[in-house]
């Protein structure tokens, strides 16, 4: 038979900060199935998530007797799951921000996990709403339903920074509401990994299957090895996003001390309050200010 929703536990993930700790808390929230435990504070792994301890023995092996139903196939073997992870580097550095990332961690997991029927990524920071990606049309209502409502596999996995699984998401009584369109949709079962990016961000990485039972632990093990580098690759476009505005907010002081002959502090407060009262980020106030600064050069 397939492991109940509660025969697997574990400990939490790494401490979130405290804003996002208010996003996401709720009072009810249940260890769940699969987690990690912390890893080493080296620098080398200071936004790495620890390989975690996995209870194979308590999860449903697909085809396996005593198994709900024949599931997917299995994993890939290493050789191969070290090609998907080097593909993901390269697929998700090469991104230009961290929204068409997401886009594409959604559509890789989608295709590198047998059986997945939809995968749809949320993340979310400080004082913002999430940031969705999906990999297609396919069970997008009960994406959409779960966002709507606040309450779902995806979210628990984040507000739990635990692994949740459902092996009959039409009958599972955590989320009554979503039983009715998991069945519209023709999905069955889901896996929701959580994501924790360089301490600022948290969310989740749900894979919504077709197939009665869950999902195959081998095939379990490689979500959470994408997952995991994910996490590691989307801090890193974090980082360099960070880099690109810190400069163009500088360029934009400048612009501004040249202009008002005014004192660098001077000229933050005037780009940060501009920001405030046009309902923009500096990044965006500080482009439009060099923009329209090298116009008026030109003429």
């Amino acid at each position: 038979m397939a492991a109940s929703p509660d025969q697997v536990r574990g400990t939490g993930r790494r401490r979130t900060p405290a804003a996002v700790k208010t996003i996401l808390a709720a009072p009810d929230a249940t260890p769940a199935v699969l987690t990690a435990a912390g890893g080493d504070q080296s620098p080398l792994r200071a936004n790495a998530v620890a390989v975690p301890e996995v209870r194979l023995d308590l999860l449903p092996r697909a085809g396996t007797p005593g198994s709900a139903a024949p599931g997917p196939l299995a994993g890939p073997h290493p050789v191969e799951l070290a090609g998907l992870l080097h593909e993901l580097t390269a697929r998700l550095l090469g991104a230009d921000d961290v929204p068409q990332a997401l886009d594409r961690l959604a559509a890789f997991a989608a295709g590198a996990i047998p059986g997945t029927l939809r995968c749809s990524v949320a993340l979310i920071g400080e004082g913002g709403p999430p940031v969705v990606a999906a990999s297609g049309t396919a069970a997008k209502a009960l994406d959409d339903l779960e966002y709507a409502g606040g309450d779902g596999p995806g979210l628990e996995a984040a507000r739990t920074r635990a692994l949740v699984t459902a092996s009959d998401l039409q009958s599972d009584p955590r989320w009554p509401r979503l039983a009715e369109c998991a069945r519209a949709e023709g999905v069955h079962s889901v896996v929701a990994i959580p994501m924790d990016v360089q301490r600022s961000s948290v969310g989740a990485l749900s894979l919504y299957v077709a197939t009665p039972g869950g999902v195959d632990p081998e095939v379990l093990l490689t979500a959470m090895a994408i997952v995991n580098q994910a996490e590691l690759l989307l801090g890193e476009l974090g980082r360099r996003e960070g880099l690109r505005e810190g400069a163009t907010v500088d360029r934009a002081a400048g612009v501004i001390i040249a202009q008002r002959g005014c004192g660098v502090q001077e000229a933050y407060t005037v780009l940060r309050e501009t920001a405030q009262r046009l309902g923009l980020d500096r990044r965006a106030v500080a482009e439009r200010l060099i923009a329209a600064a090298a116009r008026n050069a030109e003429a």
